[in-house]
Parts: structure tokens; C-alpha cells; sequence
């Protein structure tokens, strides 16, 4: 079973280098070998350096694509694809496949006598796995097309499946090799999997851990979250919330899995007595919550690894995309910008959701609507949501200003804010921001320090960021944690090490800003008192119990608290560089005229209404004054 370890060409393993690709010709740089990996995407529109598969120059039975895996390999099979093309019908129908030790002395693979033909494609998207009849040693494997879409090109994306042999004194294997020492359940799990081992951690830690759902999927899955906090179930005065979510696209698998590590590894560390985690989860009430679109992921976990494919299970079962099926509030407040009814008859947050999102008839997934209600009732602080098919951090605003245009960079007022949690994630993750990193599939986000605005990447409206940011307190990033949507198992050590110190330290810029408590005179919290930072066009409001928490760059910030029927109250509150949120409380007190008003309702009174002659008279000693 080892043995069978899927040898991914370029995805999310890279141990498979540019240099190690080879074809007999290609039509053009765009369409070379190096981009003749599996799922590789196309921009979508096509130029000479990112195109969607390998293509031959000549359509020949001549051509083939090469892999130097570098050592000896135990063969088992291929998977192959067509072009990822929205103006091209590119696909291999039938191919060959040859072995070499030497790369010039090439065995052909047989069916008894005759060399072997293996079925390939009948469209370009949906992937076809051939295994051998037997597994086939060497160092290098060649696909050779044999026949082709009539109408089209020779064209393919491949994977090659195989298990390296062993050989400690291999250079490459050493090079690349990444060993976890954490002891940690690494395979994929289906759900019913999934909702043990959280079971498990709970055990492990009942102290600390609480396991609850927050709806059903459309199918009828519960969407179960743990928490993990030194007093689970209670929202503490002082203390942060911080969510992470996962698998919006249920075809995304990786960032299901790194939840599901991440609370295995928190509980074992928390037992351990080490420090950092310790502190995490005393000063911190964290939510994971590893499959928001349980239904598509169960589609993608039956065809595995290397056969689910770009997209089958990417939507909801009622074929709605979670992740960009939110309300578009961003519409709403920039109208409100350009009519300048800000602050007079709109506030700058809490944007209301429309009536007609909330009907019964709006397009809107069970789980998006769980989601809501869950982002509602809980005083989220920072979240991340983990994606996959790429490698950077996106931040709001997902949605372009202008409209009609596919990619404008859309700044948030917390701009600053928002880079600097982006680039907290990206830094710190062992491949967004190297160098020598070679491209996913059309943009270099290495470049770019690993993270991007995400309506300058492409415009979406409704996205989970930007509803986050505009109808609650809390700021949402996207973390596109890998180039595979469904990473091979063997690769999960490897990602978690890719990701370990990214989640730890995303979750503690929770405790970076400012923080405090708006308190009345006789002492009370008071809910929702808006705060607002002089300079900075967001506002955010207080939890129940009248604490808040606003995420801030180092700096000195004038700040305010007000809420309706109390006096306007001012601070300076000094945000310093080392970790930890600068309190910053405020007590105000009632104005006159709500005292007057609330004495009136508590009493039963009404204003003194005088008879209609004296008020005559009073009218007319005031005009003779």
C-alpha cells in the first residue's frame, strides 16, 4: 500500500522540478511541458506564457512528454486530462507508455506481444487513470500519443503515478525531503471519519474542547465546529474569538485536513505544558469549523486524490458556490457613499442584509444561511477561511468599485490592517513567499510577498470576506494554502509543515490593535456602542456585555465611544509594537434627554398637554416680547 503514493508532477509535492519535464516538441513556450502538469488552469485569456497543457508542435504518433523522476521508480500508472481551454478542443484519445534507466534506451510497455494501448481522453476536464498491469521500474517514463481529437491538437495535462525507491544517498530526495515530528492522524477522512477524531480530541481534552454544530448541509450533514478555550461555552469579557473555516468548495480538502491537525496538535501541545498554545487558549476563545460543504466533499473523497478533478465537488448539492453566495454588501455601501448618507441615514458597518436575500425564494444555500447565523451570534474578532488550487493570502474588498471591471485594486478603510494579517499568514509559510517558488498555474503571487487585494486578483461579489468585514466586526482573509485542491495523503506531513506556523500565527494577530470595555456610570457594559478610529472610515460596535476588541497597526489613533442616548466619549490610545491589544475602556454617561425620555416610559407619563387657549395666549405673549 506505501507503494502506491501518488508521484505528483508539480502541484503541491514540488519535488518534481521545471528541469525534470520534458516533451519531443511543443507548439509554443506557453504550451511547453511545464505546463503539462494535472489541473493546471489557463488564464482566461490565453497568451505565450500560461497556457492550459503541453501541446506538440506536430500531430505524429512521434510526439511524447517526458518525466525524469531522478531516480528509480516503481511505476503504476498515469492519469491524463485534455487542454484547459475556453476557446480550444485539445485531447489524446490513445497513448503509449515507455521506460528508460538511461533516458536512450526506451521499453515500451506490452500487452503480450504487441505494445500496450491505453484509453485516454473523451473531453478535455474530466480525468481518466490508467494503472498498468503490472508496475514498471526506471528513472524516466514517456507518454506517446497515439491518436487525438479529430478536430483538435495533440494536448495533455498528465500525472504520473509511482513510488520512489529507496536510496538515502539520493541528492534530490534528500534536497527535498520534509520529515514532521508532530504524531498527528495524517490521512484523509470522510465525514464520518472527520466527526470521530473530533470526538477523540475532545476526549483527549475535555477541559478545553466542545464540540457543536451550526446547521445541516443541504443533504442533511451536520456542520460541526470545536472550540477550544480554557472555559468552553462562554464567551468571556476580554477575550477574543477567533474562527477559522474550511472547505466552501468541498473539492478543497487540504485546509479540512489542516483543521483537523491543527486541533489534534493544540490539544497535545496544550497537555504538554507548552507555553505557546497554552497562552493561545487561555487567551483566546478559537472556533474550527473544517468543512462548511461536507456534501461536495464527500463527491470529491469517492473519486480520490487524483480523479475528483478541477471542480466536481467544488459546489453545494444544490450546486450553489458558499463561499461567494453572501449577500453583496458592498453595493449597498458604496451607494451610500455616493448619495452621502453617511453617517446621516447609514452607518459605515453593520450593513443590513436585504429583504431579499432573506427570503424563502432567494438562491441561498442551507449552509450560507448557517453560516450567517453563526457569524451573527458569535463576536468574531479575525477569521480565515482555507481555500486551496493556489498559494497566497486574498483580503477584501473581493468586489471591484468599478463596475464592469474584472480586476481594479479595492482597498478596505483597514487597508493596513489588512496587509499586515495577509502577510503575517504568508511570511511565515515555508512556500508563499520563496523566491524560486515556480507559478501554480498564471500569476507569480511569490512576487507580491504571497498575498493580494482580492478584487485587483478578480472580482467577486458576495464573497465570505467581504460580507465578514461589512456586516460584522470581524476581518476575513482567504488562505490559499496549496497548488493541489486534493493533495495524495503521503503529502499531508509535508503540508502541515508548509502551514503549522502560519495558523499559529495568524490566530495570535487576534491580540494586535486595541481592546477594552464601554461601561456606563453605575459600572454596565453597554452592547453595541459603536467605536470609531479618528482617520479610518470603519466603525465597530461593543458584544453584550459591552466589551470590544479593533484590530490596529502600531500607532497612536484617537478614539471614540458613543452609543444611542449617551454622551460622546474620547481617548488616545497608543497601539505598540510588541503582541498584545494596548485596553482602552471608556465610561460614559446618559444624555439629558434619554434620562428624561426613560423616566417618562418607566412611569407611564405623557408630556403635559396644555389646553388649546393658554397655549393661544402663551403664543401671543412671546410675539409681543
Amino acid at each position: 500500500q506505501k507503494c502506491e503514493m501518488f508521484m505528483h508532477l508539480m502541484i503541491s509535492s514540488f519535488f518534481i522540478s521545471l528541469l525534470q519535464l520534458h516533451a519531443s516538441t511543443t507548439k509554443r513556450y506557453g504550451l511547453g511541458a511545464h505546463r503539462g502538469r494535472l489541473n493546471i488552469q489557463a488564464g482566461l485569456y490565453e497568451d505565450d506564457l500560461y497556457d492550459g497543457a503541453w501541446c506538440a508542435g506536430r500531430d505524429d504518433p512521434l510526439q511524447w512528454f517526458e518525466v525524469d523522476a531522478r531516480r528509480l521508480t516503481k511505476f503504476t500508472g498515469v492519469v491524463t486530462q485534455g487542454r484547459s481551454s475556453l476557446w480550444s478542443s485539445d485531447w489524446v484519445t490513445s497513448y503509449k507508455v515507455m521506460v528508460s534507466n538511461d533516458s536512450h534506451t526506451w521499453i515500451t510497455l506490452k500487452n503480450g506481444s504487441d505494445d500496450l494501448i491505453f484509453t485516454g481522453n473523451r473531453e478535455k476536464e474530466i480525468p481518466v487513470r490508467n494503472i498498468f498491469p503490472a508496475p514498471v521500474v526506471g528513472r524516466y517514463i514517456r507518454v506517446n500519443p497515439q491518436s487525438w481529437f479529430h478536430n483538435g491538437n495533440i494536448c495533455m495535462r498528465v500525472e504520473i503515478l509511482g513510488c520512489p525507491m529507496p536510496d538515502p544517498n539520493n541528492y534530490y530526495h534528500r534536497r527535498n525531503e520534509v520529515i514532521t515530528t508532530d504524531d498527528l492522524d495524517f490521512r484523509h477522512h470522510s465525514y464520518k471519519e472527520m466527526r470521530q477524531l473530533m470526538k477523540v480530541v475532545n476526549e483527549m481534552c475535555p477541559n478545553i474542547t466542545r464540540i457543536y454544530n451550526i446547521g445541516k448541509s443541504h443533504s442533511g450533514l451536520k456542520l460541526y465546529a470545536i472550540e477550544i478555550s480554557d472555559n468552553p461555552g462562554e464567551h468571556e469579557v476580554g477575550e477574543p474569538e477567533f474562527r477559522y473555516t474550511a472547505g466552501s468548495h468541498g473539492n478543497e480538502v487540504l485546509g479540512r485536513e489542516l483543521l483537523l491537525l491543527l486541533m489534534q496538535f493544540m490539544c497535545l501541545e496544550y497537555l504538554s505544558g507548552n507555553q505557546r498554545i497554552r497562552h493561545l487558549v487561555e487567551e483566546t476563545r478559537i472556533h474550527l469549523l473544517p468543512s462548511i460543504n461536507p456534501d461536495g466533499y464527500e463527491k470529491a473523497f469517492e473519486m480520490g486524490s487524483e480523479l475528483s478533478g478541477w471542480s466536481l465537488g467544488r459546489w453545494s448539492s444544490d450546486g450553489i458556490d458558499i463561499h461567494h453566495n453572501f449577500p453583496d454588501l458592498n453595493s449597498i455601501l458604496w451607494e451610500g457613499e455616493a448619495k452621502k448618507w453617511i453617517p446621516r441615514k447609514m452607518f459605515n458597518h453593520h450593513v443590513p442584509i436585504p429583504e431579499w436575500y432573506l427570503s424563502r425564494n432567494a438562491s441561498v444555500a442551507v449552509e450560507t444561511r448557517a453560516l450567517i447565523a453563526w457569524m451573527e451570534k458569535m463576536p468574531f474578532v479575525l477569521g480565515g477561511n482555507i481555500q486551496g488550487g493556489e498559494l497566497v493570502v486574498t483580503f477584501p474588498y473581493d468586489k471591484t468599485r468599478s463596475r464592469g471591471v474584472a480586476r481594479e485594486q479595492t482597498p478596505t478603510p483597514d487597508d493596513n490592517v489588512f496587509r499586515w494579517l495577509a502577510f503575517s499568514y504568508a511570511s511565515t509559510h515555508r512556500l508563499m513567499t520563496t523566491a524560486n517558488q515556480r507559478v501554480c498555474h498564471t500569476k507569480d503571487f511569490a512576487k507580491e510577498d504571497g498575498t493580494i487585494n482580492g478584487a485587483s486578483w478578480h472580482t467577486a461579489a458576495g464573497s465570505m470576506n467581504d460580507f465578514s468585514f461589512l456586516h460584522t466586526n470581524c476581518f476575513e482573509l482567504s488562505m490559499f494554502v496549496g497548488c493541489d485542491k486534493f493533495p495524495h495523503e503521503s503529502e499531508l506531513p509535508e503540508e502541515w509543515e508548509n502551514n503549522r506556523e502560519s495558523l499559529l500565527v495568524f490566530m495570535e494577530q487576534v491580540h494586535r490593535g486595541i481592546k477594552g470595555v464601554v461601561r456606563d456610570l453605575q459600572g454596565r457594559g453597554i452592547a453595541n456602542a459603536i467605536i470609531s478610529v479618528e482617520g479610518i472610515s470603519h466603525d465597530i460596535r461593543t458584544a453584550s456585555d459591552g466589551d470590544y476588541w479593533r484590530l490596529l497597526n502600531p500607532g497612536e489613533y484617537r478614539v471614540r465611544a458613543r452609543a444611542e442616548g449617551y454622551s460622546l466619549a474620547s481617548k488616545k490610545c497608543e497601539v505598540g509594537y510588541e503582541m498584545g491589544a494596548t485596553r482602552c475602556d471608556f465610561i460614559i454617561g446618559r444624555t439629558n434627554l434619554s434620562r428624561i425620555k426613560e423616566i417618562m416610559e418607566r412611569f407611564n407619563k405623557q408630556p403635559i398637554r396644555l389646553p388649546v387657549r393658554q397655549l393661544k395666549a402663551r403664543r401671543s405673549r412671546v410675539r409681543r416680547l
